[in-house]
């Protein structure tokens, strides 16, 4: 069973907000810090685990909050399906995006599921599960507006990709996503980079209407999403067991497959079969990629065109 508790501030932006110097160095030192004795997360015993798990809750479809501020979400029920696999009493509490490696290595919660990237420069100060889900990377513009990738010097631009590929660019950093969209939407920034599949959620919105992915997808390393924990922690090996276990039963699946249409290998290669889409990019066994989660959005597309 989970419950959640949001903070004042539940927002997030993944890709929009990265971790700067300052906060890695902090969560670094946090993370010397010895483990509080005998806490219930890391307990042996045959007690039920008690685990506290932070999110960052505006980056749907993966964790943001209903109407009446209850977190909901593809990694709330991911979360959900983990602890009852592991007979665990988990609690789900809404974390800045920016405390959550600081606030994971000073022990105020247990571990942190928020679309967070695993990255050479993350696993530094943090310890990453198996990967639960791989993304891709897109540039949003404005529709008319010739803006690409290559020619972005100097322009203003919210991403976490460009402030590590392109230093010439003005990049521009938030502490929530709805604050970058409504940078875009209200011309402070010109445009933004987004993992794919947030990306093109808003893009359905009303606020989006009027703004597009520019050229292709940006190809990166850093498209594998895992929960973090501090290093060392045990509950790595029971989070990554359970997340097996639930791939082989077919609950990830499901739960995957009610987010994003298609769930698995299997299901995204029936997809180009059945639907014409034109491609459909797998990763590993049991992985979804970004490209899966849209093939119907293409698939409508190329049948009203």
């Amino acid at each position: 069973m989970i419950t959640s508790m949001t903070s004042s501030i539940s927002k997030k932006a993944l890709w929009l907000a990265p971790l700067s110097a300052a906060m890695l160095l902090l969560a670094a030192c946090n993370n010397s810090s010895t483990p509080t004795e005998n806490t219930d997360a890391t307990a042996t015993s045959d007690a039920p685990l008690h685990i506290k798990i932070a999110t960052e809750s505006s980056y749907k479809p993966f964790s943001y909050t209903d109407a009446d501020g209850k977190l909901i979400g593809y990694e709330i029920e991911l979360v959900d399906a983990l602890c009852a696999q592991m007979k665990a009493e988990c609690e789900v509490i809404s974390q800045d995006w920016d405390g959550l490696i600081p606030g994971l290595n000073a022990q105020k919660f247990d571990a942190a599921i928020a679309g967070m990237s695993i990255t050479p420069e993350r696993k530094e100060v943090v310890e990453f599960s198996d990967p639960y889900f791989h993304t891709g990377i897109i540039l949003i513009g404005k529709k008319g507006d010739d803006i690409s990738v290559d020619g972005l010097k100097g322009q203003p631009v919210a991403s976490q990709y460009l402030q590590e590929k392109h230093a010439d660019s003005d990049i521009k950093l938030y502490d929530t996503q709805d604050n970058a969209y409504l940078d875009l939407t209200s011309g402070r920034v010109r445009a933004m980079m987004s993992d794919k599949v947030t990306g093109i959620d808003w893009l359905k919105t009303e606020a989006g209407k009027d703004y597009e992915v520019k050229g292709q997808e940006i190809s990166t390393s850093d498209d594998a999403m895992g929960i973090a924990f501090r290093k060392g922690d045990p509950l790595v090996a029971k989070f990554n067991k359970a997340l097996a276990e639930l791939k082989d039963n077919g609950t990830y699946d499901q739960i995957t497959g009610s987010y994003f249409g298609t769930s698995s290998t299997a299901a995204a290669q029936q997809a180009v079969a059945t639907e014409g889409v034109k491609e459909v990019v797998v990763v590993d066994d049991g992985n979804v990629d970004a490209n899966a989660v849209i093939a119907k959005e293409e698939q409508a597309e190329t049948a009203t065109n």
